[in-house]
């Protein structure tokens, strides 16, 4: 008899970070998996995560670009996905009108457009199956008004309620959608996004392994939406309660530049 081929798992943005630690969690937990970023590093961490009998394919490939999504969606060779966790991402500090507008475009594409388009491809033959774990990633920022990172936290505010309003639409198609909505987190994030001469920069940070795995037990059980720590959890709270003014405040005192050398 024929072996049961592997599910398959297809993780963005995973080259280092929460991304790659989801990966593992695919890998531990018997997927083989189609990991991408926008960097050559993905084959590094490919050589990494193949261990177990793990299957693992890197692609490098700009999902900031339609270009760049179709060549991840050619690659897959019409293999059934299993799994869809919508990690890639980027952010932007400082303030908007200081920010290179080509960056701005760029934290767009990546976060919310090419996040979109790769989902409603995949997510299209997941329907057609009737089955099919969505996770994506979003954030605690979506919930206030980002002062010194103003799009960062739009662009993830768009993908919390587009999460929330894309798994109602699926409730009852067999697929599944999560969204994990972490707050600061060790990773290469912050000096990518040029944060690290503010408060939060230089502040302690979750553990990526213990995100991704709260965000990949969500995703399996199908939760609809998971926030990573207690302190998350609070800070979440507080937003929903506070005006907009003082939380956009609040969100200044941790990202504005210089913030981190102020005593």
């Amino acid at each position: 008899m024929a072996m049961q081929a592997r599910p398959l798992a297809v993780v963005t943005g995973a080259s280092t970070g929460i991304g790659f630690e989801l990966a593992k969690c695919c890998a531990d937990d018997g997927y083989d998996i189609v990991i991408v970023a926008d960097e050559p590093e993905i084959n590094s961490a490919a050589a990494e995560l193949q261990r177990n009998g793990t299957r693992v394919e890197a692609i490098e490939a700009d999902l900031a670009t339609q270009e760049g999504v179709d060549k991840l969606y050619r690659a897959l060779q019409g293999r059934t996905v299993d799994a869809l966790l919508a990690n890639a991402g980027r952010g932007l500090g400082h303030g908007f009108l200081d920010q290179n507008w080509e960056e701005v475009f760029r934290l767009i594409n990546t976060n919310v457009t090419g996040t979109l388009y790769l989902i409603h491809k995949v997510g299209n033959d997941m329907r057609r199956r009737g089955q099919g774990k969505i996770l994506i990633t979003g954030s605690i920022a979506g919930f206030m008004p980002g002062s010194f990172q103003a799009a960062y936290n739009a662009s993830k505010a768009f993908l919390d309620s587009f999460s929330e309003a894309l798994r109602n639409e699926l409730k009852d198609t067999g697929i599944t959608v999560t969204c994990l909505m972490p707050g600061a987190t060790e990773t290469e994030f912050f000096e990518r996004a040029d944060l690290m001469d503010t408060k939060i920069g230089q502040q302690e940070k979750a553990d990526p392994a213990d995100v991704a795995r709260v965000g990949y037990e969500a995703m399996k059980t199908g939760d609809d939406a998971v926030i990573a720590g207690w302190k998350n959890k609070l800070q979440v709270a507080m937003a929903k309660i506070l005006p907009a003014t003082a939380t956009a405040e609040k969100h200044r005192q941790q990202t504005e530049p210089g913030s981190g050398s102020k005593h």
